[in-house]
């Protein structure tokens, strides 16, 4: 799971790994595999990380913003 919503945050936001791992009481390389997909995301993790950013989590997490049906309509298209 490539995670390149969360790292455009966090670069944009000015933040280094270190900064959000700090913001969220988990260590640097905690993070860093969470951002690079080696480690899975609980719920509530991502909830923290969001409010980091003030950004709702699928906003960063959701891979896509489209329903089903709109795939299903695109694919077709």
């Amino acid at each position: 799971m490539a995670l390149e919503k969360l790292k455009q945050t966090r670069t944009r936001h000015g933040m280094t790994c270190q900064d959000v791992a700090n913001e969220v009481n988990i260590s640097k390389e905690h993070y860093w595999m969470i951002e690079n997909g080696k480690r899975r995301l609980s719920y509530d993790l991502a909830v923290k990380i969001a409010r980091v950013f003030n950004k709702n989590p699928d906003d960063i997490f959701l891979q896509s913003k489209l329903t089903t049906s709109e795939q299903k309509e695109q694919e077709v298209s």
